[in-house]
C-alpha cells in the first residue's frame, strides 16, 4: 500500500511533467528539416547570406567531446573553442567518458568506458554556445536514453526490448522521455532510432540495438519513437542506411560487406527507413558498409558513395532532410584513407555533415581546398549549410541557445521517467523455455540457492558490475544465497568444484552476461562454461532442483544452450534489467514478451511463454 505522502509526491511530479511537456514540445518548430515558420525561415536566409565559404564549410563538421568535467583553463577546452571560432563548426557530438588504461597483456579487469556527467556536459555546451557566432546544433547517441551516456539520467532498455514488448506507446514514451532530458542539457538531435533489421545472429555491432528482424515491426516501433522524440522537442535520426543488420563485421574496426541484391534491400532493409521518413524523421545517418549491388566500386563504403547517398536517400527515399555520416573515426574509414580525403569523399557523396572526424581541422582544410579546386561545388556546400541552419531553426536555436543549469536536476532522472523504463523492462522479459514448469519459482524463503553469475569475460564492466543488483534482489527474497562469479578466466578446478557441489542446494539460478563485440569469440561463452551449464541440467534433474537461467545482453546466446530447462531473455544489461528479472522469477510481474528475432534452429520470431 502506498503512503499518502507517496501519492502526494507522485501527484506533484505528474503536475510538473504536465507543465513542462507542452513548453518543450513546442520548441520543435517542424520536422524533416525544411519546414519552419516564417520568422525562422527569415533567420535561416539572413544567416546564410552573411556566411563566408569558411563559415558554411564549418557547419558541415561535427567534432566531439566527453561529457566529463572539463575546466575552462585547459587544453581540451581551448581546442573545442578553436573548433568554434576558427573552424565555425555547426555543433558537437556528446559522448560519455573514457579513462586511460595501460597497454598490457593478460590483465583481466581493466575497462575504459565510463559515463559522463549531465551538469558537466550541459556546462560545456553552454560555454561553447556562448562563443559561437551561429548557435550550435548538438547531437548524441542516446539510443537507450540520456542515461546511456550520462550518469543519473534515465536509462531505457535497448531497442530489442521494445521489440519484445511490441508496444508502440512505450516506444513513443521512450522517445519523449529521452528528448525531454536531452533538451535539458542542450542536446537537440538524437542519433536514434536504429532502424537496422537485425537478422544475423553473428552481428557484433547492432544486435540488441535493433528493434528486431521483422521489417514491419521495426518500422512501426521506430516511427513511434520518432514521434516521441518530436513530442519532447528533439530531432530524430534514422540509422544506418542502407542497413547494418546483416553484417558479421563491426564497422568500428573494419569494413563490412553486404552482398544482398537490391531487391532484398528494398524488401527487408529499407521499409523501416521509409516508415521513419513518413513519421517525419529529420536526419538519416549513412553506414560504413560496402554494398556491391548498389555501388560495384570495390572498397567504397555507402557513406562515401554518391551512388548510394544521392540515389538511395535523396531519390529513393525522397528525403530532403539532413544526411550525417557515421563516425569518421571508425576503422571502416580510417583504414582506407586520411581524415582529409575521407571528408572530401563524404561531402562529394552527398552527406551534409561529417561526424566525429579523427582530425576536424584537417577535414575542414581538405574540404575548402576541394571547393577551391573545383572538386566540390560551392552550391552543394551552401545547400548543406542551409539544411543545418533550418534544423537549428526547427528547434528554436535562433531564439534560445543556452540551457538553465539550475533546472537540470528536476529534468533528468526522476520517478516519472523511471516508470517508463520500468514498464518497458518488465514487458520485454521473454520466457523461451520452461520444460519443467518451474517459472515462477516456487521455493521456500529459507531455501539454499546457488547463484552463478556467468560472464563472457571479466573486463570492461566499469559502468555497472554484473549481478550487483541481481544478488541483492535474490537475497531480499531468499536469504540463503551462495553467489559465485564465473568467466572465461575461471580455472577448470573451480568449475569442477561448482559442478561437484551444486547438488547440495535447493535451487540453481544463473545469469549469463554476453556483450556484442568484434573480438574473436567475443559474442560466445567459453566452451567450459557452456559445458558446466549443460551439466547442471542433469544435476538439477537428479536432485529435483529448480534450475532457471536469465540471459542479459545478446539473446542469441540461447542458441548455444538449447537444453536448459528454463530460460528468460531481457535483451539488456545493468540494474533495472537485473531487478526486473528477479521479479519475473519470483512471480511478482507477468511475463509477456515475445521473441522479436529468430533463434535459428531453436525458436521462431514471436515465440514466448506467457505467465500472467
Amino acid at each position: 500500500m502506498l503512503s499518502k505522502a507517496t501519492h502526494v509526491i507522485r501527484g506533484l511530479i505528474g503536475l510538473l511533467v504536465v507543465m513542462i511537456l507542452p513548453a518543450l514540445a513546442a520548441s520543435v518548430t517542424a520536422h524533416n528539416g525544411d519546414q519552419v515558420d516564417n520568422t525562422a525561415e527569415t533567420w535561416v536566409n539572413r544567416t546564410l547570406e552573411t556566411m563566408s565559404l569558411d563559415e558554411q564549410i564549418g557547419q558541415l563538421i561535427m567534432p566531439s567531446f566527453f561529457g566529463t568535467y572539463t575546466s575552462s583553463d585547459s587544453d581540451v577546452y581551448d581546442e573545442l573553442v578553436r573548433f568554434v571560432r576558427e573552424y565555425h563548426v555547426g555543433g558537437f557530438l556528446v559522448f560519455g567518458g573514457r579513462v586511460p588504461t595501460p597497454g598490457v597483456l593478460l590483465n583481466p579487469t581493466y575497462g575504459s568506458v565510463i559515463l559522463g556527467q549531465p551538469l558537466a556536459a550541459a556546462s560545456m555546451l553552454n560555454r561553447l554556445q556562448a562563443v559561437a557566432k551561429v548557435p550550435l546544433l548538438n547531437a548524441a547517441d542516446f539510443e537507450a536514453g540520456v542515461g546511456f551516456r550520462l550518469a543519473g539520467a534515465t536509462v531505457l532498455p535497448r531497442a530489442m526490448a521494445f521489440g519484445a514488448s511490441g508496444d508502440e506507446q512505450l516506444s513513443y514514451e521512450a522517445g519523449r522521455t529521452t528528448a525531454l532530458e536531452a533538451r535539458a542539457i542542450g542536446v537537440h538531435l538524437n542519433f536514434a532510432p536504429v532502424v537496422d533489421v537485425n537478422n544475423n545472429p553473428n552481428n557484433p555491432v547492432i544486435n540488441t540495438r535493433s528493434f528486431g528482424e521483422d521489417p514491419k515491426a521495426v518500422g512501426r516501433l521506430a516511427a513511434a519513437y520518432v514521434r516521441g522524440l518530436h513530442a519532447g522537442g528533439m530531432l530524430a535520426t534514422l540509422k544506418h542506411f542502407p542497413g547494418h543488420g546483416d553484417t558479421d563485421v563491426d564497422s568500428h574496426v573494419g569494413l563490412p560487406i553486404i552482398r544482398h541484391p537490391r531487391e532484398r534491400l528494398e524488401r527487408v532493409e529499407w521499409p523501416p527507413f521509409r516508415d521513419g521518413v513518413a513519421a517525419g524523421a529529420d536526419a538519416i545517418m549513412t553506414g560504413h558498409i560496402e554494398f556491391p549491388a548498389l555501388d560495384p566500386t570495390v572498397g567504397v563504403p555507402a557513406s562515401l558513395s554518391r551512388e548510394i547517398v544521392m540515389k538511395g536517400i535523396r531519390e529513393g527515399l525522397g528525403f530532403d532532410g539532413l544526411i550525417y555520416t557515421d563516425g569518421m573515426q571508425m576503422g571502416a574509414v580510417t583504414a582506407l584513407m586520411s581524415s582529409g580525403d575521407a571528408a572530401v569523399r563524404a561531402i562529394q557523396a552527398g552527406n551534409d555533415v561529417l561526424v566525429h572526424s579523427a582530425d576536424p581541422a584537417e577535414a575542414f582544410d581538405a574540404i575548402r581546398l576541394a571547393v577551391e579546386g573545383g572538386e566540390i561545388d560551392p552550391a552543394q556546400v551552401r545547400a548543406s549549410a542551409a539544411r543545418v541552419l533550418r534544423a537549428k531553426a526547427a528547434v528554436n536555436l535562433h531564439r534560445t541557445r543556452m540551457v538553465d543549469l539550475a533546472a537540470l536536476p528536476a529534468a533528468l532522472g526522476g520517478r516519472v521517467h523511471a516508470e517508463v523504463a520500468n514498464r518497458a523492462s518488465e514487458q520485454a522479459v521473454t520466457l523461451i523455455a520452461d520444460a519443467r514448469n518451474q517459472i515462477p519459482l516456487q521455493i521456500a524463503p529459507n531455501a539454499r540457492v546457488l547463484y552463478l553469475s556467468v560472464l563472457d569475460r571479466p573486463s570492461g564492466w566499469l559502468i555497472a558490475a554484473p549481478s550487483r543488483t541481481f544478488v541483492a534482489e535474490l537475497k531480499a527474497r531468499w536469504a540463503n544465497v551462495t553467489a559465485i562469479e564465473l568467466s572465461n578466466q575461471t580455472l577448470p578446478a573451480t568449475l569442477d568444484l561448482v559442478r561437484s557441489t551444486a547438488g547440495r542446494y535447493d535451487a540453481i539460478i544463473a545469469s549469463i552476461f554476453v556483450r556484442t563485440t568484434p573480438r574473436p569469440g567475443g559474442m560466445m561463452l567459453a566452451p567450459p562454461l557452456v559445458s558446466l551449464l549443460q551439466d547442471l541440467v542433469t544435476t538439477s534433474a537428479r536432485y529435483d532442483q529448480p534450475y532457471a537461467v536469465t540471459l542479459f545482453g545478446s539473446p542469441y546466446t540461447a542458441m548455444a544452450l538449447p537444453d536448459l530447462p528454463a530460460v528468460l531473455l531481457t535483451y539488456d544489461f545493468y540494474d533495472r534489467a537485473e531487478r526486473t528479472a528477479v521479479r519475473a522469477l519470483a512471480g511478482e510481474i507477468p511475463i509477456t514478451g515475445r521473441l522479436p528475432i529468430e533463434l535459428p534452429g531453436l525458436l521462431p520470431v514471436g515465440h514466448g511463454l506467457m505467465r500472467p
